[in-house]
């Protein structure tokens, strides 16, 4: 898609993955990105440590928590969970980023033929980059996996 092209240049690591479903693009992002069980949450405290040893900006550990289809916004600037929208089209796409001094990463949702693709997009500033990706990838693909079948859930 001509849209992602700005973030995919020069990306470091990319993945996509799809799944069938047969909601609208703003009920597939609220639940990818309201998506919070208790096992995730204790990984992000273990990521807090990590970040604070590696004395990463965003340390913090974020706060989400559900997430509404009508409060998906699409435009530049408008946040999403953790992280800052860089550009969307509620009909279309959306993509996601956040940015510390060792990487800036993107998720970014299609909609496709039959459901969504989410996308990971990962560029590295310096060497903590790939270190730290080395470190939360075999984490990051259970995540992915289970913010795609929350996005695909059925909302009531």
């Amino acid at each position: 898609m001509t849209e992602l092209e700005p973030f995919l240049d020069g990306a470091d690591y990319v993945e996509f993955k799809e799944i069938e479903s047969e909601n609208t693009l703003r009920e597939f992002v609220a639940g990818v990105f309201g998506w919070s069980p208790a096992w995730l949450k204790v990984l992000f405290g273990a990521r807090y440590l990590l970040a604070k040893a590696l004395r990463l900006e965003t340390a913090a550990v974020p706060r989400t928590g559900r997430l509404r289809p009508e409060d998906v916004g699409f435009a530049p600037g408008d946040r999403v969970a953790f992280f800052t929208v860089r550009a969307g089209d509620p009909e279309r796409y959306l993509v996601a980023g956040a940015d510390d001094s060792h990487l800036s990463g993107y998720l970014t949702v299609e909609a496709v033929a039959r459901g969504f693709r989410l996308g990971t997009v990962v560029h590295f500033h310096n060497r903590v980059g790939p270190a730290y990706f080395a470190l939360i990838k075999p984490f990051h693909h259970l995540v992915i996996r289970g913010m795609l079948r929350a996005g695909a859930a059925r909302t009531a």
